[in-house]
């Protein structure tokens, strides 16, 4: 027996980034025509050792009655939604399965599913006669294990039967490389995407359903993000979390399909991985490299990308306090907490060290700079507090020159470092300024997360530059530990109810047709741990549960949410399995 039509199996390299729309074709081998093969061979091709041991352990399925929910309105642009997918050959042994209760209504799931097309039949139920189908050392090997474990059941080069649970790929299929189709008929389910994000998200979407409603209706999902980049900002250098916890946190959001987790961790109260070229900024309380390695591999598993930050100018008391002779001082001789002198070389060299040196560790295409709140520029008259470095920007680029200069310039240089070592740039917004000599690299993405700085710039003017904006609104994406500055705890209900991609600063969209997913690629909810005591961690889990299931929810469909906002809570619990 052969593969459905038009499915094809592909030899995997190695998983790669896998983030913010960028599509994954590179790391093939090969893709093979688009023809039936037989799926009984193992792959002739080898297959790197991945760590995936917290990944098998199995999860309970508790089976709760489900109201029926409507999945709502049409199929995600380009997607063909309803349509009949060719299914593989049953074999001619019968499953014992019996469908005693049909399943109905529509998958309830976080986020919700885009478009739901039902038809007449009994629906998917699980059960110990279940085979999860897919050539077990092909390129969804890893998606098909983690299924297997959460249902009990073991995986099958196939043919698919009665009963069975398919996992496969389709070169081509529309609506991008992280959507999915997932037909269930005839007692069987089928899940096919044209990359294996799609392939994950759908198989999400098939455990949510057993935990919501005991199954799966009869009919076709047809789903994908509306936006590319959706995820977690986690501040660990103010806070150690231990590598137990953030492995913990991924596993959440790989359940909410959520794809992108910031690391901050490094900043004037910690510096948190290990480190071989600078050992002497280290925090005693740290991640090792091998743990490092843990959690990127597990991210990389679960189609989640790291994004790792050392912010610099500012925010580098760790490097500071074992080199305070990089301090910036301002015209009294006063230090600038957490601020290198970027006149000095030696500043921009240590950062530089730092960035080459952690760049092999996170694989994934971003770097985050940071460039916020650097104290020379937070004074209200920057040449006046800071005369030898406006000196310097007069001498560099002409009477005009302006301290913002040689922090615009310190920000591009070290992006063309990262470019050098192949990641895109990010940084704060608060690092872009207006009408200075020197520009913003055009390149590097804009992350919004406040206007409260001085000469605070509206979003507007980002998107009017053409560059791309990444939403971390502070007023609804900042959970602050201690709540100061007047920030408090977001519960997620305003998230639900008010945020959107396009609400990047205050509580009002950018101008209509302004923030697409093009120009605003989605956003992150964002821990910072500015009073790290505040909370234990497992509080900190707690609180931010509900928050980022409305994060998910508002970055995977563009509409306004149609459950009210009690009962896609009650959801969510429903669907975490505990």
């Amino acid at each position: 027996m052969g593969l459905p039509v038009g499915i094809t199996r592909i030899t995997r390299i190695a998983r790669i980034a896998r983030v913010s729309g960028v599509t994954r074709s590179a790391r093939w081998a090969r893709v093979a025509p688009r023809r039936p093969l037989v799926r009984h061979r193992p792959s002739a091709a080898p297959r790197r050792l991945r760590v995936l041991p917290a990944l098998l352990a199995a999860l309970a399925l508790p089976v709760a009655a489900g109201c029926s929910h409507d999945g709502g309105g049409a199929a995600p642009s380009g997607r063909s939604g309803g349509r009949d997918d060719a299914r593989s050959t049953q074999a001619a042994a019968p499953s014992s399965t019996a469908q005693v209760t049909p399943v109905t209504g529509s998958p309830r799931t976080v986020p919700a599913v885009r478009s739901f097309t039902a038809r007449g039949g009994p629906g998917w139920r699980p059960s110990s006669a279940v085979r999860v189908v897919t050539d077990p050392e092909g390129p969804l090997a890893d998606e098909a294990r983690l299924l297997a474990g959460e249902l009990k059941v073991t995986i099958a080069p196939g043919p698919a039967r009665a009963g069975d649970v398919e996992l496969a790929l389709r070169p081509g299929q529309r609506g991008g490389p992280e959507s999915y189709e997932l037909t269930t008929r005839d007692g069987r389910v089928l899940i096919t995407a044209p990359d294996e994000a799609g392939v994950f998200y759908g198989t999400r979407t098939l455990v949510q359903s057993v935990r919501s409603g005991g199954g799966l209706p009869e009919g076709v999902i047809a789903d994908a993000p509306d936006r590319p980049q959706r995820g977690l900002q986690l501040d660990t250098a103010r806070k150690h979390f231990t590598a137990e916890w953030i492995e913990a946190r991924l596993r959440e959001m790989a359940d909410l399909k959520l794809n992108q987790l910031g690391l901050h961790f490094s900043d004037d109260q910690g510096f948190r991985i290990e480190s071989s070229t600078h050992p002497e900024i280290v925090s005693p309380e740290h991640l090792t490299k091998d743990e490092v390695r843990r959690i990127v591999n597990l991210a990389n598993s679960l189609h989640i990308t790291v994004v790792p930050e050392i912010d610099s100018p500012g925010h580098l008391g760790a490097v500071l306090k074992a080199h305070p002779d990089l301090q910036l001082r301002d015209a009294t001789g006063t230090p600038s907490r957490g601020a290198v002198d970027i006149s000095l070389p030696g500043a921009a060299r240590i950062v530089d060290d730092l960035l080459r040196e952690f760049t092999p560790l996170f694989p994934g295409p971003y770097w985050h700079l940071g460039a916020d709140e650097y104290r020379a520029l937070m004074a209200r008259d920057p040449q006046g507090s800071y005369p030898h470095l406006a000196d310097l920007a007069r001498q560099r680029y002409g009477s005009q020159g302006r301290v913002q200069d040689l922090a615009t310039a310190w920000l591009n240089d070290r992006a063309a470092v990262v470019r050098s070592l192949g990641k895109k740039a990010k940084a704060w917004n608060d690092g872009f300024f207006r009408g200075g000599l020197v520009a913003p690299d055009q390149a590097i993405e804009v992350e919004y997360w406040t206007g409260r700085e001085l000469g605070a710039r509206n979003p507007q003017e980002y998107l009017n530059e053409g560059r791309t904006v990444v939403n971390l609104n502070d007023q609804y994406l900042y959970y602050v530990l201690g709540e100061p500055n007047e920030f408090r705890y977001p519960t997620g209900e305003l998230i639900y109810k008010e945020w959107s991609p396009a609400v990047l600063r205050g509580t009002k969209p950018v101008a209509a047709g302004t923030a697409d997913p093009r120009r605003v690629p989605g956003g992150r909810f964002a821990v910072w741990c500015d009073h790290a005591d505040a909370q234990t961690p497992d509080q900190v889990a707690n609180g931010i549960r509900l928050p980022l299931a409305a994060v998910s929810q508002r970055l995977w469909d563009p509409r306004p949410p149609r459950t009210p906002w009690q009962e896609f809570g009650a959801l969510y619990t429903a669907v975490r399995g505990g």
